[in-house]
């Protein structure tokens, strides 16, 4: 058995990334589709705001942070949806009154501290049974709603006036996306940390993009890649003694480089290909043109000596 799964605490995480890297981005497909990535780092301010809050008033810290997201992402909806303010303007308002929320009542706490660091990057040390319980009772809900709201989802997700029109109940939909979203951010913060959990949650969805097409397609790559770069982070972080967050995050953006590279090679050897069978078109045209004036000629010269 490998060293790694001799420790109980890095088996309770290597299943906590498995958990989180497989829900994570396959809600987070629609909301990169829709151009709502920013909502992810909004409430993950947000959860970092209801973390000192926590640690303020000694509560669980958990409970409130997802009190927080929750709070959070139904208030930015209905500002979106009543169009009291422009989305972009909403996520932007909540993301920096977070923040500094956030500042202000860790100066009141005394500062940084272990536990704080721990919430902000992540740790491995800190997820415990009842983190797993939560997890997977996330992931369970999270995908029951996508299997009972496909259709739905992608609706809203090309075109949602189109939805409304065939009844689609575009504005619950949205709701329960952000609320999910807050959900994750909040059990997710123990290993990847809520400055980070954000790029967890866009990251693999883009390299899932760049591989794939089709929208269920995309989102099983999604969650696939999510469990990869999750599993391989928690791994790398383990034998090279680092951040768990940073290590997952570095190695999805490492994933999203080879994958880029790999489509724009692709594009330099399609449109190489294409010059290619353009030219073997025109010589064989060429060849079929001189072909022609030769018998032509021919022709001409049969008849002149035909003449004579």
């Amino acid at each position: 058995m490998p060293e790694i799964f001799q420790y109980e605490f890095m088996n309770r995480a290597i299943i906590a990334s498995v958990l989180v890297g497989a829900t994570a981005p396959a809600f987070g497909v629609y909301l990169v589709l829709r151009r709502l990535s920013l909502i992810a780092d909004t409430l993950s301010h947000v959860a970092l705001a209801g973390v000192a809050i926590a640690l303020l008033t000694k509560t669980f810290a958990p409970a409130v942070a997802l009190i927080a997201t929750t709070g959070a992402a139904v208030s930015i909806e209905e500002l979106r949806m009543r169009r009291l303010l422009p989305g972009d303007a909403a996520l932007a308002v909540f993301l920096y009154g977070a923040l500094a929320v956030a500042v202000v009542l860790i100066s009141i706490a005394d500062g940084f501290n272990s536990t704080l660091f721990s919430y902000l990057f992540g740790s491995v040390l800190t997820v415990t049974q009842t983190d797993l319980s939560w997890m997977a009772v996330l992931a369970v809900i999270i995908t029951l709603f996508m299997l009972m709201f496909s259709s739905e989802l992608a609706q809203i997700t090309f075109d949602p006036d189109l939805a409304r029109i065939n009844g689609v109940r575009v504005h619950l939909l949205n709701l329960g996306l952000a609320v999910l979203t807050g959900a994750t951010i909040t059990v997710s913060m123990r290993v990847v940390g809520v400055l980070l959990v954000g790029a967890l949650i866009v990251i693999p969805v883009l390299i899932s993009l760049r591989i794939t097409k089709g929208l269920t397609r995309t989102v099983i790559t999604a969650s696939l890649t999510g469990v990869v770069v999750a599993v391989a982070g928690m791994t790398i972080a383990y034998y090279a003694d680092i951040a768990p967050g940073g290590s997952v995050v570095l190695t999805a953006i490492t994933l999203l480089i080879i994958a880029e590279s790999g489509a724009f090679f692709g594009r330099i050897r399609g449109r190489s290909d294409h010059l290619v069978t353009i030219e073997e078109h025109d010589h064989a045209h060429e060849s079929h043109a001189h072909g022609v004036d030769d018998h032509s000629a021919h022709v001409q010269d049969h008849d002149q000596h035909t003449h004579r």
